[in-house]
């Protein structure tokens, strides 16, 4: 089952998080996860959330976003994102919807 990890940030020092983005891409890709939103632009449907960057990863599931996550090869990534930027990050196990069971 897909897992999903949702990011909202807001970046403090963009030169420390610009050299903080091929790190993190290059770790996410050695453990089969893409991207399936990184910075677009964001409309508020409801209430007043204004991230000033979003970002959606997608990985094969939760052990592996897990394994990511703590590995050695996103630790330097890492510790560049939380000096430079306050993160809120969260994990999300996906459910294939299929519409036409509804």
């Amino acid at each position: 089952m897909p897992a999903y990890i949702i990011v909202e940030i807001s970046i403090r020092d963009q030169s420390t998080y610009d050299r903080y983005k091929p790190l993190a891409s290059a770790s996410i890709a050695k453990y089969g996860g893409t991207y399936l939103s990184r910075g677009g632009a964001t409309t508020a449907l409801e209430g007043t959330w204004a991230p000033e960057r979003f970002v959606i990863l997608e990985f094969a599931d939760v052990d592996t976003a897990h394994r990511w996550w703590s590995s050695p090869e996103y630790a330097e990534a890492k510790a560049l994102r939380q000096s430079c930027a306050e993160t809120r990050m969260l994990l999300v196990e996906g459910k294939f919807f299929d519409p036409a069971s509804s």
